[in-house]
C-alpha cells in the first residue's frame, strides 16, 4: 500500500513538472505545434502517420533548440518530409505572399510555374505563364530545372527554387534546364512584372462560321466573372462554337475551376471528392448554363490541378471533346492555411475523381484527339496549329448539327489518329 501511494505521488509530482513546461512554449515552438496538429487533423492518408511515428515526430522536433522563426520553419519542413508528399509544405511568409498575390492574379518574377512529376522528386515546369520572361525564352512544358544561380534545386526544394527565381523587377538570374528530349543548358532570364490576365478571348475569323475562343491560363478569385463576362461579349456577337484554350493552365483555387464549370454544364456532375475517411462528396453543376452551344477543348501537359477537374467533367458530360495532348495528373486537392506569424500551410486534404471515377493523380486525362507535334510555343497565336485544328473541328460539329451547311466537314487526315 505504502509503494503504491508512493508510485501515486511520483506521478503527480512528474505530471506537475511538465505541465509548466507545456505552457511556456515560446512562439516558435508553438508554430511546429500548430503545423503538426493542422496535417494530423486533415491529412488526406491518415495511415501513413503509423508508419512513419507521426507523434515521433512533433516531440523529435520539439527536442531542438527552437527559439527563432528559421529555426521552426527547418523544424517544420523536416517534420513534413517523410510524409512524401511534396504538396503539403510550409509557405514562408514571403512566398506565402506571392502566392496569395498570384490567386489574386498578379505576379513577379520570370513566370515559371513549378511542380514535382508523378514519378519523381525533380523539380519540372508545369507551365509557363503566357507573356513571362520564360515564355518569351521558349521553356516549355516538362522542362527539367536542375540550377537557379549555380544552387542545385535537390538542395534548395520546391519552395526555396521558386523563390530564387523571384526578385527585383529587372535583375537577372541564371537557371540550367533540360527541356523534354533535350540537352542540359543555361539561360538567362530578366526578372520583371507580368500581367497575368487569367481570361483572354475574341473572336475568330472563319469563312463559313463565326467562333468564339476563350483561353483561361490559370484560375485566380476574379476568373469566373470574367468568364461570364467575355461568354456574353461572344454571345453578343452571336459565335456559332467554342473554342475553350486549358493550355498550361496549372490549376489555382479550385473553387474558381468548379464555378467555370458550372458555366458549361446543366446539372451534371463536375466532380467527386475523397476525404482522409474515404468520404465521397460529389459536386455538381446548378440548373442552367450560360453557354450551351458546340465546344472543343485544348489541353496540353500544363494543364493541370483545377482545369483537369474542368477539363475531365467536359469529357466526362459528354460536353466537349478535348484536343492536343495528355493534362499533367495532379489529383490532389490542398487547402492553404494561415498561420500565426504570416507564413502559410497547404495540406494535402482530399484526392479527387472525374465524374466517370477516373483516378488522374500520376496519370493525367488523355484527350479525344492527339494532336500533331511539336506542340506551338505560342498558344492562341500567331501560327497555332493546334488552334486551327480546333477550329477545324469545332466547325465540323457545327455542321453535323446543321447538315444543310455547304462547307465540308474536318478530313480525318487533319488529326492524328485517335489514342487507343
Amino acid at each position: 500500500m505504502q509503494r503504491l501511494a508512493s508510485g501515486l505521488f511520483i506521478g503527480i509530482l512528474v505530471t506537475l513538472l511538465c505541465v509548466p513546461q507545456a505552457l511556456a512554449l515560446n512562439d516558435a515552438q508553438q508554430l511546429v505545434v500548430e503545423s503538426w496538429r493542422l496535417v494530423n487533423q486533415s491529412y488526406v492518408d491518415p495511415e501513413v502517420f503509423e508508419t512513419i511515428r507521426w507523434k515521433r515526430l512533433r516531440q523529435k522536433a520539439l527536442e531542438n533548440t527552437i527559439e527563432t522563426s528559421e529555426q521552426a520553419y527547418s523544424a517544420i519542413e523536416t517534420m513534413l518530409l517523410p510524409l512524401n508528399d511534396p504538396y503539403t509544405r510550409l509557405l514562408r511568409p514571403e512566398d506565402y505572399t506571392v502566392m496569395k498575390a498570384s490567386n489574386e492574379g498578379s505576379l513577379s518574377g520570370v513566370g515559371l510555374q513549378l511542380g514535382h512529376p508523378a514519378n519523381g522528386d525533380s523539380i519540372v515546369v508545369i507551365a509557363p505563364l503566357e507573356g513571362s520572361p520564360a515564355a518569351d525564352a521558349g521553356v516549355v512544358s516538362g522542362t527539367e530545372i536542375l540550377e537557379v544561380d549555380g544552387e542545385r534545386v535537390e538542395a534548395l526544394g520546391l519552395e526555396a527554387t521558386a523563390a530564387r527565381l523571384r526578385g527585383a523587377v529587372g535583375s537577372q538570374v541564371l537557371v540550367t534546364l533540360v527541356p523534354p528530349q533535350g540537352q542540359p543548358e543555361e539561360i538567362s532570364l530578366e526578372r520583371r512584372t507580368i500581367d497575368l490576365r487569367p481570361v483572354r478571348t475574341r473572336r475568330l475569323r472563319s469563312d463559313a462560321h463565326t467562333l468564339g475562343y476563350l483561353r483561361i491560363t490559370q484560375f485566380s478569385e476574379g476568373v469566373p466573372a470574367q468568364v461570364r463576362e467575355a461568354l456574353e461579349e461572344l454571345s453578343d456577337k452571336n459565335v456559332e462554337g467554342l473554342v475553350l484554350d486549358l493550355r498550361n493552365n496549372s490549376g489555382g483555387l479550385v473553387s474558381a475551376g468548379l464555378a467555370v464549370a458550372d458555366v458549361f454544364l446543366d446539372q451534371e456532375p463536375i466532380v467527386e471528392t475523397r476525404n482522409r475517411d474515404g468520404i465521397a462528396d460529389p459536386i455538381q453543376a446548378g440548373a442552367g448554363e450560360l453557354y450551351s452551344g458546340p465546344m472543343v477543348t485544348l489541353v496540353n501537359s500544363g494543364t493541370a490541378s483545377a482545369s483537369e477537374i474542368l477539363a475531365g467533367a467536359l469529357q466526362d458530360d459528354d460536353r466537349s471533346l478535348l484536343l492536343g495532348d495528355k493534362t499533367f495528373g495532379k489529383g490532389l486537392i490542398q487547402t492553404l492555411t494561415n498561420l500565426s506569424d504570416g507564413s502559410g500551410l497547404a495540406v494535402t486534404v482530399a484526392g479527387y475523381l472525374t465524374p466517370s471515377g477516373r483516378d488522374i493523380q500520376g496519370q493525367g486525362i488523355q484527350p479525344d484527339r492527339i494532336l500533331d507535334q511539336p506542340e506551338p510555343l505560342n498558344p492562341g497565336g500567331d501560327g497555332d496549329r493546334w488552334l486551327n485544328d480546333a477550329e477545324r473541328v469545332l466547325q465540323a460539329l457545327i455542321e453535323q448539327d446543321h447538315p444543310g451547311d455547304q462547307s465540308q466537314p474536318l478530313e480525318s487526315t487533319d488529326l492524328a489518329p485517335d489514342p487507343t
